[in-house]
């Protein structure tokens, strides 16, 4: 049995806190803690998988019954027998836990029974729960008590990846610790240590693309070093775990994102063609498809959000990227991304990847091509005329230079009021907001002509009859008959008249076909 290998996320694991990678915080405040003597009797873990949860709850368990001092240290010694023991899991006064395994009720009573009794061997007895999200519901309330009147020689560790999966009342009675995802950076620096350690050839490129594919967890990239050794047998290079990843290339997803914002939709496929028929993984592919977009919108001259430096691509590339994106704007960027992230999913489960991929290439080219709202406006004979018109009602005529004969005269009564557009128009320059919004939003009006409006108030209002009526007596010199109907007759609203009219709009119509689920809301 001793020539079975060992995996290198097992060989590796942490055993003390200075070994323990990108928890800098946590490993702070717990050795603080242990050298003050101010131990907390109970403490959950929280974060991804792979960033060390159930490696810091075994160095807590050491660090509180190492025999190398007389009592807790932040220093486990790692040789006594107490070290020993419970790295390889076998220390009678150390319990671990899954709590996939042990959800009931009843797997929690006779946990609580026996932490009773004091420890045999160590100074504590440390129960390490994992998953603890799992446990059914009866099973947290039956740890309530025991857990926030922990006896003296009791320690409660709690580790999850669901930390909203646990009632709050257990989050109160415990210490949180939130681990972070540790960066890519730190990652390179841990795995380049191992492949000195272990003997194996580990170009940058290739420790790089692993360091990112492990997306902050510590094991998942240590489980594709190990693969990757095992495909290369010790000299892992880019081309290696780029064919292991099914991964394209930067330098590929730069030239395809080229292609893609040229407009060549012949291209863009074919291109796509090529790249799947090399064995790329589609998803993949749209993976960082997103980051090229991520980080050019980051490094756009309208915003330079991000240092180009910290990119994760070549200088040649930052430098392709950035001319560009030049002639590329953020609307157009903002889109781009928006699609692509609706088509995660839809590629995920799609049954033919590729054939999903093609359509998201056509979807990205003419969402590329889409003139913004203010184009379309400018553009749009319906909705041009209409933003016209708003415009010269909400401005202010000009004074003009020198006063008129008509301009002397006293005011009279405004003209006769026949349409809802009229009288729609009328609120409108006399600045009756009120009235101008319950008008366009809540009235349905079945009949209007000059002195009588028949209509049906949605919000059945009693206060609009009255105070339009007074209105239109002060506006026409006049008084009106304001009929109002007690049952609606589904005869739609200003507002939603003009919504119906944008629809029929060809260039409104072809914006909202490009989207799922679009509707015009205003």
């Amino acid at each position: 049995m001793s020539s079975v290998y060992t995996v290198l996320a097992r060989k590796y694991r942490s055993q003390d806190f200075d070994s323990l990678i990108g928890q800098d915080v946590l490993v702070k405040t717990l050795t603080t803690a242990i050298e003050i003597d101010k131990i907390a009797h109970a403490f959950m873990f929280t974060g991804i998988r792979g960033t060390g949860k159930t490696s810091t709850a075994r160095i807590l368990a050491k660090a509180l019954n190492c025999l190398s001092s007389d009592k807790a240290t932040a220093r486990p010694c790692n040789v006594c027998e107490n070290c020993n023991a419970i790295t390889a899991g076998q220390h009678i006064d150390v319990i671990e836990l899954d709590a996939a395994s042990h959800t009931g009720v009843d797997n929690m009573r006779d946990l609580l029974d026996a932490a009773q009794y004091k420890p045999t061997n160590g100074r504590y007895k440390v129960y390490i729960i994992d998953e603890v999200h799992m446990l059914s519901t009866s099973a947290f309330n039956a740890m309530l008590k025991t857990l926030e009147e922990a006896p003296p020689h009791i320690k409660f560790i709690l580790a999850t990846t669901e930390i909203r999966k646990v009632p709050i009342t257990i989050l109160s009675r415990c210490q949180r610790f939130d681990l972070a995802r540790v960066g890519v950076d730190t990652l390179k620096k841990h795995f380049k240590m191992i492949a000195d350690a272990e003997g194996v050839q580990l170009s940058d490129d290739a420790n790089e693309l692993i360091a990112r594919a492990s997306d902050g967890s510590v094991r998942d990239g240590l489980s594709l070093f190990d693969q990757a050794i095992a495909q290369t047998g010790g000299n892992v290079d880019r081309d290696a775990v780029l064919n292991m990843l099914k991964r394209a290339d930067r330098g590929v997803v730069v030239d395809f994102m080229d292609i893609l914002l040229s407009g060549d939709t012949a291209a863009a496929v074919k291109q796509g063609d090529e790249l799947y028929e090399s064995g790329m993984d589609m998803s993949m592919l749209l993976s960082d498809m997103m980051e090229w977009t991520h980080w050019a919108t980051r490094l756009h001259p309208a915003l330079k959000m991000g240092d180009a430096e910290s990119a994760p691509f070549s200088a040649n590339q930052r430098v392709r990227m950035q001319k560009t994106i030049v002639d590329v704007s953020l609307n157009t960027l903002s889109r781009i991304w928006q699609v692509m992230v609706a088509s995660v999913e839809e590629l995920q489960k799609s049954s033919n990847q590729k054939q999903a991929f093609d359509m998201l290439v056509v979807r990205l080219i003419h969402v590329a091509d889409m003139p913004s709202v203010p184009a379309m406006l400018e553009h749009s004979p319906k909705l041009g005329v209409r933003s016209l018109e708003l415009n010269k009602s909400e401005t202010k005529s000009e004074p003009k230079t020198q006063p008129t004969a008509e301009d002397k005269q006293p005011q009279t009564p405004h003209s006769k009021l026949h349409t809802v557009d009229d009288l729609s128009a009328a609120l409108t320059a006399a600045k009756e907001i009120i009235l101008l919004s319950t008008l366009k939003n809540s009235i349905e009006i079945s009949e209007m002509s000059d002195g009588h409006i028949k209509f049906f108030n949605r919000n059945g209002d009693k206060d609009f009859a009255t105070n339009l009526g007074k209105w239109l007596h002060g506006y026409t010199g006049k008084q009106w008959k304001l009929e109002q109907i007690i049952e609606s007759e589904n005869i739609p609203t200003v507002n939603e008249s003009v919504i119906a009219d944008a629809k029929t709009d060809p260039l409104v119509a072809d914006a909202m076909s490009l989207f799922a689920g679009a509707e015009v809301v205003k």
